[in-house]
């Protein structure tokens, strides 16, 4: 951590934010992470069924998982705008607007981040906060142009004032991208000159940048896209290639000084035998010193921002 960093209260928070990604059945046939290695997650909560839902509270040494409920009292299959705001405001997003919502927010749901979000929080008390996912020159563009909408987290962001980074914080190693390596901003964005990371160096990279923030989230929304398209077997594949960066992640991780929160939005990856969202419980993964007992304050979406409130003395 710089001398630049000013705590709120001593400690930071890591949201690290997979996309569409619950806890399902134990039938290979459907759910990816039955096959799927993940040795560091395996680990990291003594499990290694840790993803299947009807498990119940998990809880290691080092961490503590929570099945939590995206649901939020509400009717129809969760959607990312409703599940993200509610993940960020800590309100029951869905209830407020009599509906599940997405993928982008509308007008009632952008009405309800505007109103107050952890990114907005963060800025009144005088701390430091950032999305450490980058965007290219084309989305950008795009958004100005009026021809592309913000999602929820880039909308939470800038309501608050923060600038969205892009390819220049990418190249600084002040951002990590989306798909963790930054391979598809040179095969896909055409940015040649972006480093390319190992997926255990993305995930240190994360956890340095994070010391320098008094919260801090990363949006890895790729695995909602494994859900709804693509094989099985590419569904196995990334569940892995995620825990491998998360691997990196962990390792780098001070839990002294740091809460790390791992979540979601929806189930989605995780029933591969249909190409829509799920009423799954979603996992929300603790490490840090006082995991267990932060944990016991979760069990629903709401509660996330309740959590880091608490850590960070906002409330």
């Amino acid at each position: 951590m710089d001398s630049e960093q000013t705590l709120l209260n001593s400690r930071y928070v890591h949201v690290f934010f997979m996309d569409g990604v619950g806890l399902g059945s134990v039938d290979a046939a459907v759910n990816p992470f039955v096959t799927a290695e993940t040795p560091n997650l395996d680990q990291l909560l003594d499990s290694e069924d840790w993803y299947l839902r009807g498990n119940g509270r998990l809880s290691s040494q080092r961490a503590t998982l929570v099945p939590t409920d995206a649901n939020m009292d509400m009717p129809g299959r969760p959607q990312s705008a409703t599940g993200q705001a509610t993940i960020l405001t800590g309100r029951n997003v869905p209830q407020l607007v009599g509906e599940h919502y997405g993928p982008k927010p509308n007008p009632a749901v952008a009405e309800v981040i505007r109103e107050g979000n952890l990114f907005q929080e963060v800025a009144a008390a005088g701390g430091k906060a950032a999305l450490l996912t980058p965007y290219p020159q084309g989305y950008f563009d795009a958004i100005n142009s009026g021809k592309r909408l913000y999602s929820a987290v880039p909308l939470a962001v800038t309501s608050a004032g923060w600038p969205l980074f892009g390819a220049d914080e990418l190249r600084a190693g002040k951002a990590v991208s989306p798909g963790f390596t930054g391979q598809a901003w040179h095969d896909m964005l055409g940015y040649t000159d972006i480093p390319i990371l190992s997926l255990p160096d993305a995930g240190r990279q994360l956890a340095a940048i994070a010391g320098h923030y008094d919260f801090s989230f990363f949006e890895h929304w790729p695995s909602d896209r494994s859900g709804h398209r693509g094989s099985l077997a590419a569904a196995v594949s990334h569940l892995e290639t995620i825990d491998t960066a998360v691997g990196g992640l962990l390792e780098a991780w001070d839990d002294r000084t740091g809460l790390l929160i791992i979540t979601s939005d929806h189930g989605n990856i995780e029933a591969k035998d249909h190409r829509q969202h799920t009423r799954n419980p979603v996992p929300t993964v603790l490490v840090g010193s006082d995991h267990d007992d932060l944990a016991r304050n979760i069990n629903n979406l709401a509660d996330i921002a309740r959590v880091v409130r608490g850590v960070l003395a906002l409330s």
